[in-house]
């Protein structure tokens, strides 16, 4: 065999190896293409990755209407108060706010029950410890939740469902609910024994009292004469109580 033989031999066998690697290297990614488990697997994962976010977004998306919702209610009452104008405010498209509540009862009454529950969890890790430290700061505290926004927001949606036969049924079985709620944080935040005759009356007496005060401040700013009565109903408590 010539030397241009062997050359020739050797150089074919290179361009074999060659092909037959770059053929494997093709077949290997064609395979890892084409294999269903291993598309599924990397979709899965893909899938994973995009859901957290999306979860995310949604959950803030539904938070800022209902948020905007109480806002509208208190500032433009029911009249006022749509769809549209919540989600001009709260930066989202009807369509979006739509998806998150079917209907404007939906909206509206899921909003003053989001923000009763989030407002109750506030003063409760306000008075982590009850009444035990000063049983006058807790019924200052709770005469607070009859004022401000949410009680404006509530009035106004307790007013509408007194002439819309729709939205009554929904609004009695959310006031039920949120009263019930704030009678429980009452008793456990002024250290209310309701075993002892009396107690679960004089607790709901000065729940009613705080929303009066609150129906009081609607018109005008009634802070001066709120805090005497306040403090009034604190003595009265701690005498009752015990």
């Amino acid at each position: 065999m010539t030397t241009q033989d062997r050359a020739d031999r050797a150089d074919g066998a290179d361009r074999t190896g060659g092909t037959d690697r770059t053929d494997g290297a093709a077949r290997t990614e064609g395979a890892d293409r084409t294999d269903p488990e291993v598309r599924t697997d990397r979709e899965a994962r893909a899938d994973r990755a995009d859901r957290v976010p999306k979860q995310d977004r949604s959950r803030a998306t539904r938070q800022r209407l209902l948020q905007a919702a109480v806002a509208c209610l208190a500032e433009h009452g029911w009249a006022g108060s749509t769809v549209s104008v919540v989600a001009e405010r709260a930066g989202v498209s009807r369509g979006a706010a739509q998806h998150h509540f079917p209907t404007r009862e939906d909206l509206f009454t899921a909003a003053v029950e989001y923000v009763a529950e989030e407002r109750s969890t506030a003063l409760r890790d306000l008075f982590p410890e009850g009444a035990a430290g000063d049983r006058g700061a807790v019924v200052s505290a709770l005469v607070d939740l009859f004022t401000g926004p949410l009680f404006r927001a509530a009035l106004h949606l307790w007013v509408a469902a007194s002439n819309e036969d729709q939205l009554r049924a929904r609004v009695t079985e959310l006031e039920a609910r949120v009263g019930r709620e704030t009678h429980r944080i009452a008793v456990d935040l002024l250290g209310a024994d309701e075993s002892r005759p009396g107690t679960r009356e004089t607790v709901q007496g000065f729940l009613d009292m705080a929303r009066g005060l609150g129906l009081a401040n609607l018109l005008t700013d009634d802070t001066a004469r709120r805090e005497r009565v306040v403090a009034q109903w604190a003595r009265l408590l701690d005498d009752a109580l015990g």
